[in-house]
């Protein structure tokens, strides 16, 4: 896990020049992780765009927990009244500190190390913790006085909310014309608790059956999301269809979304393009424009290249097909494809490769017994290195994903802006982004798939150059900034917000 960042004060840059509603919205995010203030993956960043490019007319509030890293950061001041969110019977009392249109919500529960666990293990009051959460928002918003059009929550962490909304908050005026939505990164994690967590939550008894918060005689915080939500999204068209679809990519609750799929839709994530732009990075040792510079010799592109295989002590070749990875060590990611794949490249001169990420233990131990066997070809870092893997998008020619499942996936759309094909698993947010004209997709999610994706790739680099060339230059020039993704939120908060209206 990602340690947890602090940053110090920041303002959402709204920007002017998205498409403009018609009167204004009051919209109020709630989600367990925000950039720049906390993070441990890529809900931190999806939150913290959808709060930076929201437009100026929407009127904005962010919820997330005070957590004990957060404690440190003084940019956040204490609001003078405290109020009372009910927890297990009891009343615990809440304060919120704030930071423009950002509020923590403190409480002790949230005052120790980690996020949700520590060393891989989670920590064991978490459904307590993201109860009060839960409450603590619809609570604190009261105490504000903001009476939000719409609720947008994230993940199992807010599955609550929607359902407080239906239930324990349905005949409440604060909260009359309030939607919900409820955005899924990640099936996989679902926050699944035993049945005696309903009484902790205050919610009816009476619902804890199959079709609304039961869930295998458990309680899940997820679907209880799903089941009560106005309008449900995830993080592309074909994840969406994936999890209503599979019992495999569904992970139990693709009957709930099947049922529901008049109210689901996949909105892409955008990624930010002010951050990863080739012309402008300062981590590179030379900036480029990937669509003019570009293909073999000493191009400006190649000479990101040829820096970082000498900062990596590989041959310095700057012709050669230089792979990438950018990837948790995880069988989701399809690492041990990757790892058992690559020596069939490495060993004549004409591929090199370098992996940058941690994970599985035993995943690093092939990684480094790889680059044991071909030190000049292959080099595997284990860490959290942005830096690096800056280099990497900028030195790469190709850049691998073969993953098993990727609801969304921001690496092949790094990739593509900077020049570096993408060779993907037909899966997920990968099947949506990358087509044929712009990247190698693998026929079968396989190893002997990614072989395969891994030969054509390296076919047309070095025997069709000009080909190679209109591909990177159809990919560069790919929109993947968060434009297009508001404007598709911002019509689902109206369709929330008619919804509720009309019921």
């Amino acid at each position: 896990m990602p340690p947890i960042t602090c940053a110090g004060p920041w303002t959402p840059a709204r920007r002017p020049d998205m498409a403009p509603v018609k009167t204004r919205l009051k919209v109020l995010l709630a989600a367990s992780e925000m950039v720049p203030y906390c993070k441990t993956g890529g809900l931190a960043d999806v939150v913290g765009a959808l709060a930076a490019y929201l437009p100026p007319h929407v009127d904005l509030a962010v919820f997330l927990p005070r957590y004990k890293a957060l404690r440190q950061n003084d940019t956040f001041a204490a609001l003078d009244d405290d109020f009372v969110v009910p927890l297990a019977g009891q009343k615990e009392r809440v304060r919120l500190f704030k930071n423009a249109s950002v509020f923590l919500v403190d409480h002790p529960l949230f005052d120790r190390e980690g996020l949700y666990g520590i060393g891989g293990r989670d920590h064991p009051d978490n459904a307590r913790r993201f109860t009060l959460f839960s409450r603590a928002v619809l609570e604190g918003a009261k105490s504000i006085g903001f009476k939000p059009d719409i609720i947008h929550g994230h993940d199992w962490q807010t599955g609550l909310i929607p359902a407080y909304l239906k239930t324990l908050y349905a005949q409440d005026a604060f909260f009359h014309r309030t939607g919900s939505l409820i955005t899924i990164h990640n099936i996989a994690y679902q926050g699944v608790f035993p049945q005696e967590t309903l009484r902790d939550t205050g919610l009816p008894p009476e619902d804890f059956h199959m079709h609304k918060l039961e869930f295998y005689g458990q309680m899940n915080f997820l679907k209880a999301g799903l089941v009560y939500a106005d309008y449900i999204s995830t993080v592309s068209q074909n994840y969406a269809r994936e999890i209503k679809n599979s019992k495999d990519k569904g992970a139990g609750l693709e009957g709930v979304l099947l049922a529901r799929r008049d109210v689901l839709t996949g909105i892409l994530n955008g990624i930010d393009t002010n951050i990863w732009n080739p012309q402008t990075d300062p981590y590179l040792s030379a900036n480029y424009d990937p669509v003019k510079n570009i293909g073999g010799g000493l191009t400006i592109k190649t000479q990101n290249k040829t820096k970082l295989q000498k900062t990596l002590g590989l041959k310095p070749d700057p012709k050669v097909f230089f792979l990438g990875m950018v990837s948790r060590l995880d069988p989701q990611k399809g690492i041990d494809w990757a790892i058992e794949v690559l020596p069939r490249f490495l060993g004549e001169g004409a591929v090199q490769a370098v992996i940058l990420g941690t994970g599985d233990p035993a995943y690093e131990k092939a990684a480094k017994e790889l680059s044991r066997r071909h030190g000049k070809s292959f080099k595997a870092v284990f860490e959290f290195n942005d830096p690096l893997a800056h280099q990497i998008y900028a030195a790469s020619d190709g850049f691998l994903m073969p993953s098993r499942f990727e609801p969304c996936g921001l690496g092949q759309m790094i990739a593509m802006r900077y020049g570096a094909l993408p060779i993907v698993a037909q899966t997920g947010g990968l099947a949506d982004t990358v087509t044929p004209d712009k990247g190698f997709l693998m026929d079968d999610s396989t190893a002997a798939g990614l072989s395969r994706a891994i030969v054509q790739a390296l076919d047309c680099y070095q025997k069709d150059p000009s080909r190679w060339k209109i591909m990177v230059k159809q990919a560069a020039q790919t929109d993947f900034s968060w434009a297009a993704s508001i404007k598709r939120y911002l019509e689902l908060y109206r369709l929330a917000q008619t919804k509720v209206a009309a019921s």
